[in-house]
């Protein structure tokens, strides 16, 4: 790490919390992601020929991932060639979500408030796979609040990670497999053998994340450090994901609320341990606004960090 960019990445997170995706902007331009998943497709279509065999189907999908990640980085290498510390910054941020992730889950208690039920699995559709018709309030909640601290983790916590250890190549490259992993992660017949790279390279690369922004989250609320170290300790590990159990579990603590347990998405049924186990499982609509209270903070606690180790490497440098 160096203190040039530690200080881009302060300045990105600030910059992303102020403006967030503006949206005229994106209805114009194509975003990033956009381009990635675009690229994704492509591959996909070109190399996952039908009746492909288990190591078959793992060797395309790895040589796909690895024409994704390949451009991905070089297009980071080209952009930091550049030498233009403002435009590495609109990269940085373009790249975060911190304030979309706010607004998303921030909809979905106000529509609930406003509207109900109906208008709760309206919002809440929107930002995860379930099948909104399965959910009552609790569920709309629960789903609300799991996904702001999962996305906590991948859309902020790992993006400024990978940004501070491998600069624009190494965010690049993180954003292109995060997508790729939400396109193609094993999760249907189709991509069974053709996602296994995607899915389990994109595992190893939240998994420093995921830790660290559990215990931004642990921080966030030190009145309830006990609480919130025994959720994560007692719990995290028992998630099905590897890495989503950490800020789930930790959020789950903090609010004193069971998350994550059984779930019903679109053709399927999941069941998944509890996170903070024992706690109240039905959770309200003033439990959304609180885990986006614990949100901003935890934001803030990230702020700081990268603001420390940025004076940190400058004066010990």
């Amino acid at each position: 790490m160096d203190e040039h960019r530690l200080f881009l990445l302060l300045g990105a997170l600030l910059l992303d919390a102020l403006v967030g995706d503006p949206e005229p902007l994106w209805r114009r331009l194509p975003h990033p992601v956009v381009l990635a998943g675009r690229a994704i497709d492509a591959l996909e279509r070109r190399l996952n020929r039908r009746n492909l065999g288990v190591a078959a189907g793992r060797a395309a999908g790895a040589l796909a991932l690895a024409l994704l990640l390949g451009g991905a980085i070089v297009a980071g290498l080209v952009l930091e060639a550049l030498g233009l510390w403002p435009l590495e910054l609109l990269a940085a941020a373009i790249l975060l979500a911190q304030r979309s992730l706010y607004e998303h889950v921030a909809a979905v208690a106000a529509a609930l408030r406003r509207g109900g039920l109906s208008a709760g699995r309206a919002s809440v559709a929107r930002i995860v796979g379930r099948d909104p018709e399965r959910l009552d309030e609790a569920g709309v909640c629960r789903a609300a609040i799991e996904s702001l601290a999962e996305n906590f983790s991948d859309g902020v916590v790992a993006p400024a990670f990978w940004f501070a250890v491998a600069g624009l190549p190494g965010l690049f490259a993180y954003k292109a497999l995060n997508t790729a992993d939400s396109m193609i992660g094993h999760r249907s017949e189709r991509h069974r053998h053709f996602g296994w790279a995607a899915a389990r390279l994109d595992d190893l690369a939240n998994l420093p994340a995921s830790r660290l922004s559990a215990l931004l989250i642990v921080f966030a609320r030190p009145r309830a450090l006990g609480r919130v170290l025994s959720a994560v300790v007692s719990d995290a590990g028992r998630h099905r994901s590897p890495n989503a159990g950490w800020p789930e579990a930790a959020l789950a603590g903090a609010l004193g609320i069971a998350l994550a347990g059984p779930r019903q998405y679109a053709g399927a049924s999941i069941q998944d341990a509890w996170m903070n186990a024992g706690a109240r499982q039905q959770a309200r609509a003033d439990d959304v606004e609180r885990a986006l209270a614990v949100y901003r903070d935890a934001c803030r606690g990230l702020w700081a960090l990268a603001g420390l180790l940025a004076m940190a490497v400058l004066f010990f440098s």
